[in-house]
C-alpha cells in the first residue's frame, strides 16, 4: 500500500466532505477513520480509484458520526442544564447500551474507546486527548474494536469498573471541553447509583457533583477561564456541593477505597475551604498520596506536585515534577506556575507561553497566554 499516497489524498478527501456539507473538524475525523479502513482493506483489496474510495468510506464513516451525535442529543434534551437531587429518574436504554459496548470480547481500554465514540459522541480527537496518544493510535483501537465486535452478539453486558470509566471520561469532556456532557453523564451515573452499592459508584457520583458544582465560576462572563483560587465562591452550588459530601461519606464509610472516592475528597477539600487560602493542602496532598498509590496514574501524580508546592513550598513542588516526564499534559503549565511562586519570573513566564503552545482547548490556551503576558508586563515595569 502507498501510504505516500494516502497522504497526498487527505486534503481532497477533507475538502470533498466540506463541500458536501461536513464540517472541517468532523470531516478530518471521519477521514482518519477511512484512512484507518485503507490500512486495513487495501493490502488485500486496492480500490482502482483511491479517492473515490475515500471520499465514500469517510462520506459514511461522517453520517454515521452525526447520526450518533443527534441521537445522543435528543437524549440530552431531555436532561436539565443543571442535575436536581434526589433518586434517580426512571433509567431509559442509554445506561444499558454503555454496558453492552463494554462487551466481554474487548479490552478494558477498547471497550471504553467504543463507548466513547459510538455512544458518547466524542471524536477520536477527543479521546486521544483523554488517554493522552496520538489520535492515529486511537483511531486504530476504535478500529479494531469495532471488527472485534461486529461479529458477535451483544447479549453479555460488560462489568461496573469499565462502565464508570467511560461515564467519568465523557463527564470530564463535558466539564473542561467542547461538547457539554457533563449533565448526561451525571444523570446516567445517577441512575447506576439506584441499581446498585457499588461503593465507586458512588464515589464517581460524589465526585462529578462536586466538580459540577463549581461550574457557574470556572469562567468569567467574557468567557475568560477562572482558576480555582480565583473563582468567586458565592457562585458555587451549595446544593450539589451537599450531596455530594453526603454520598461521598456514605461511601468512604463502607471502607472500601477506590480511586474515584480519592478523587472526590481531594475536591471535597477543595470545596469546604471558603477561601482559597483556608485550602487544606497537607490533607490533600495526603488523599493523593492515596490517589496514587491505587492508579500510579501520571496525571495523578502531577496533580500531587502542585500541591506539594502548595503544602510545602513552590521548590518542593518543582522537586515532585522534576521526576515526571515532561511530555505530560499540562506539565509545562505546572512548572510556570510553581517558578512563578518562586519568584523566578522570567522561567515562568517563558514557560507560560509554553505551554499555551500546546493547550487542549482555546479558553485554557488564552489564559496561559494572559499569565504569559501579565508576567512580562512586570519584569518590563
Amino acid at each position: 500500500m502507498n501510504e505516500s499516497l494516502l497522504r497526498e489524498l487527505v486534503p481532497a478527501v477533507i475538502g470533498a466532505l466540506v463541500r458536501r456539507g461536513a464540517d472541517f473538524a468532523a470531516a478530518e475525523d471521519a477521514v482518519q477513520d477511512a484512512l484507518v479502513e485503507a490500512v486495513r482493506v487495501w493490502p488485500d483489496d486496492a480500490p482502482r480509484d483511491p479517492k473515490g474510495w475515500l471520499v465514500t468510506v469517510a462520506w459514511r464513516k461522517f453520517l454515521d458520526a452525526a447520526r450518533a451525535d443527534t441521537s445522543r442529543r435528543h437524549r440530552e434534551v431531555r436532561v436539565e442544564g443543571e442535575p436536581v437531587p434526589g433518586p434517580a429518574e426512571a433509567a431509559d436504554d442509554t445506561l444499558q447500551l454503555y454496558f453492552l459496548c463494554a462487551h466481554p470480547s474487548l479490552t478494558p481500554a477498547s471497550a471504553v474507546a467504543l463507548t466513547l465514540r459510538a455512544v458518547g459522541g466524542l471524536t477520536t480527537r477527543q479521546i486521544a486527548q483523554a488517554y493522552l496518544v496520538p489520535e492515529a493510535t486511537m483511531a486504530q483501537r476504535i478500529s479494531r474494536a469495532k471488527r472485534t465486535v461486529s461479529s458477535v452478539r451483544f447479549n453479555q453486558p460488560g462489568d461496573v469498573a469499565t462502565v464508570l470509566r467511560v461515564l467519568y471520561l465523557v463527564f470530564n469532556e463535558g466539564y473542561s471541553g467542547d461538547v457539554d456532557l457533563a449533565a448526561e453523564a451525571i444523570r446516567l451515573t445517577r441512575q447506576l447509583a439506584a441499581r446498585t452499592k457499588h461503593e465507586e459508584v458512588a464515589g464517581l457520583l460524589a465526585l462529578m457533583l462536586l466538580h459540577h458544582a463549581r461550574r457557574p465560576a470556572r469562567t468569567a462572563p467574557d468567557g475568560r477561564l477562572v482558576p480555582l483560587a480565583e473563582q468567586d465562591r458565592s457562585l458555587w452550588d451549595t446544593r450539589l456541593i451537599a450531596e455530594g459530601v453526603d454520598v461521598l461519606q456514605a461511601a468512604l464509610a463502607r471502607d472500601r477505597l477506590g480511586e474515584f472516592q480519592a478523587q472526590a475528597a481531594i475536591a471535597a477539600l477543595h470545596a469546604d475551604a471558603r477561601t482559597a487560602e483556608e485550602t487544606d493542602w497537607v490533607q490533600i496532598v495526603e488523599w493523593y498520596d492515596e490517589l496514587v498509590r491505587l492508579t500510579d496514574n501520571p496525571v495523578a501524580r502531577l496533580n500531587r506536585a502542585v500541591a506539594v508546592g502548595e503544602a510545602d513550598g513552590p521548590r518542593a513542588g518543582l522537586a515532585a515534577l522534576a521526576q515526571l516526564d515532561p511530555s505530560l499534559p499540562r506539565h509545562t503549565a505546572a512548572a510556570a506556575y510553581l517558578h512563578e511562586r518562586d519568584g523566578d519570573l522570567v522561567t515562568a513566564a517563558r514557560l507560560y507561553a509554553e505551554a499555551a503552545r500546546s493547550a487542549p482547548n482555546l479558553p485554557e490556551r488564552d489564559h496561559l497566554t494572559r499569565q504569559a503576558a501579565r508576567l512580562n508586563t512586570q519584569l518590563r515595569s
